[in-house]
């Protein structure tokens, strides 16, 4: 009988440890804060762009996390998410030398693999880019240094370079292998020997997040969507584009040290941007955010969120750290119901202290993406020639139930970085 006891009590104690799963939290800003921001967006707009956006306000809210959903069905999605920027340099600098055009960032650092006769492979990298003057950085008559692996050296002229990587590297972006013919490489002047057998091009940028850039290009996109009065283009991609624009709002979407990994600070991602705004939002931030203004130039505009929000990721490992040091261990982190089941979180009490300590940082980035998401969408419809929205009608398929990137959330693998 006192065997069978204790065989009891060892069942109940194994059942209640996997009650008390933590469960993943719902990546960046949450669902939650991905759908409001969206929804808030749509209230900047002026009186010609709101009725045809507030029509359609809720697709616009639920469809805010398609991006993150398609993170499980897309290996090309999760660099769209981050850019680690001080992978590239160090912190405080402004980062000039990361280049802020999208073929610049990639012939940057990607290396040429030149395979003579199947036996012998030059690796040729991007050793300098001499400038004219510093107010001209990246201009088409800049030149680029290459070198490979043994010493030997080319120099060719920025401008045609890059003109080579727009006609023969960036249509292949998205294939597994870059393959380059000989003879568009000696056009630029690179020395491409005859027993050459295959060139192929290996992209070392990309894996450490493209987000300004991705940005940008979504941009140029929406702006084409206005032109072209296609109402279902622009409604599915004001909706990722409000998505995009609240990540680089975070500042651990700026870092390498994304998640406190690298710090001792593991979950801090889903700390700042998932549980503050679910216990906060509702009650204490102030969504009055004002009137959607016009971007005069959309790169810099996008690179300045960016580096604004990694201003602040010193101060967000630096309170949190020194909260945990500080707070009792006991009341830092509870049980809560979710969805049926008890999961371990963050204390609300604990999570209001370091609201506090950030002195109201993640309200800040929230209103902040919220004016500019508004005034994105605002700015894509002024270029594209104010388009009259009355008359736009998407076609019932946009509508339509879709559950091909729900099955592929519930299959539960995310295809490439898991940032929370």
């Amino acid at each position: 009988m006192l065997h069978r006891l204790k065989y009891l009590l060892l069942f109940l104690v194994l059942c209640s440890a996997f009650a008390w799963t933590t469960l993943p939290e719902d990546p960046d800003w949450g669902f939650f804060g991905h759908r409001r921001i969206n929804r808030l967006a749509v209230f900047t707009l002026d009186e010609e762009m709101m009725p045809f956006f507030r029509a359609h306000v809720e697709w616009l809210t639920e469809h805010a996390v398609d991006p993150d959903k398609r993170r499980y069905a897309s290996k090309h999605e999760a660099v769209r998410h981050y850019i680690d920027i001080d992978h590239w340099g160090e912190r405080g600098s402004g980062f000039p030398h990361v280049p802020r055009r999208w073929t610049d960032a990639l012939l940057w650092k990607a290396e040429l693999l030149v395979v003579v006769e199947a036996r012998d492979t030059q690796v040729w990298h991007v050793d300098t880019i001499t400038h004219p003057s510093p107010d001209r950085l990246f201009s088409p008559d800049s030149r680029v240094l290459l070198r490979d692996q043994r010493g030997a050296s080319v120099e060719l002229q920025l401008g045609a370079y890059r003109s080579f990587w727009i006609s023969n590297v960036l249509p292949q972006y998205y294939e597994d292998a870059i393959l380059l013919q000989p003879d568009s490489l000696r056009a630029v002047g690179f020395p491409v020997g005859e027993g050459t057998s295959s060139i192929t091009v290996r992209e070392n940028f990309s894996s450490y997040g493209i987000l300004p850039y991705h940005l940008e290009s979504m941009h140029r996109r929406i702006t084409k969507a206005f032109k072209d009065e296609n109402a279902d283009q622009i409604l599915r991609l004001c909706a990722e584009m409000g998505h995009y624009v609240g990540d680089a709002h975070v500042p651990l979407h700026t870092t390498e040290n994304y998640n406190g990994q690298l710090s001792g600070q593991t979950g801090i991602h889903a700390f700042w941007e998932s549980r503050l705004p679910e216990l906060f939002a509702d009650e204490e931030y102030d969504f009055f955010v004002g009137k959607a203004e016009y971007i005069e130039n959309p790169r810099e505009y996008y690179w300045e969120i960016v580096l604004k929000s990694h201003s602040l990721v010193d101060s967000v490992f630096r309170t949190e750290q020194r909260l945990r040091d500080t707070y009792p261990e006991d009341q830092q982190m509870c049980f809560e119901e979710r969805l049926g089941r008890t999961v371990s979180t963050q204390c609300a009490e604990f999570s209001a202290a370091w609201d506090r300590e950030m002195q109201g940082m993640v309200e800040e980035r929230f209103r902040a993406a919220i004016h500019s998401i508004g005034s994105v969408w605002y700015s894509c419809w002024v270029d594209a020639g104010q388009p009259d929205l009355r008359r736009l009608v998407p076609r019932p398929t946009l509508f339509a139930k879709s559950d091909t990137l729900d099955r592929a959330v519930q299959a539960g693998a995310i295809k490439g970085r898991v940032h929370e």
